[in-house]
């Protein structure tokens, strides 16, 4: 069974320019967490907003830390859990594109 979402946007402190520790700004979360389901569902609603609220709680500096902290976090919680994909984006850091760090891990 997999668990995805895709574009979940809000705001949050996260960068390391100075600008960014003191102004929230967009970032974009998709996840894809792949699952042994037997009797017990994973909850979207519930993942999206430990996502949401470590972000906002931890005002990560680096994208690559909000990544390894979450993975931790959803590995923890979901013990279950086969495979993890998230990819971080940030929608209005430069002018010209978006910017993303991802990252995948299976768990055996």
């Amino acid at each position: 069974m997999k668990v995805y979402i895709e574009d979940f946007r809000f705001s949050c402190i996260i960068g390391i320019l100075d600008f960014e520790r003191v102004m929230p700004q967009d970032v974009i979360v998709n996840l894809e967490l792949e699952y042994e389901f037997q009797t017990e569902f994973i909850n979207y609603a519930d993942i999206a907003e430990i996502i949401k609220s470590s972000m906002q709680e931890k005002r990560f500096e680096l994208i690559e830390d909000a990544l390894g902290y979450l993975f931790s976090l959803l590995k923890e919680k979901y013990t279950n859990t086969s495979s993890l994909f998230i990819k971080i984006t940030k929608p209005s850091i430069l002018q010209d594109c978006r910017v993303s760090v991802s990252d995948y891990k299976t768990y055996l």
